[in-house]
């Protein structure tokens, strides 16, 4: 099984390494929950709510280009930046080793 490391950023500026598989087809929204983060996914993981928004601080080039859907919804959202992905979108793969997440999304 191959494995690939990135760090996540809480709200409140905390730190965290995962090692996320590569081969089980997860996205990182689903990644985040496995790992306990407060994520709400209001819908799923079909980029129809932005609950799961992250800004990628570290390793946004190396990210797929983002769906009309993902942008549609980033652009509802006041706070969105050019970092920000919708973590239901992005599917864990080797480019994402090393990449640094913020959660930004609502809490439950």
């Amino acid at each position: 099984m191959d494995f690939i490391n990135i760090t996540v950023e809480n709200r409140n500026g905390d730190r965290q390494q995962l090692e996320l598989p590569t081969d089980m087809g997860l996205s990182l929204m689903e990644a985040l929950k496995a790992s306990e983060y407060n994520i709400l996914a209001t819908c799923g993981g079909m980029a129809l709510c932005a609950t799961c928004h992250v800004e990628v601080l570290e390793g946004g080039e190396k990210l797929g280009s983002m769906s009309d859907a993902e942008l549609d919804m980033l652009d509802t959202l006041p706070d969105a930046g050019p970092d920000s992905r919708l973590a239901c979108q992005l599917r864990i793969n080797d480019a994402m080793h090393e990449a640094v997440f913020k959660i930004r999304g609502e809490e439950e």
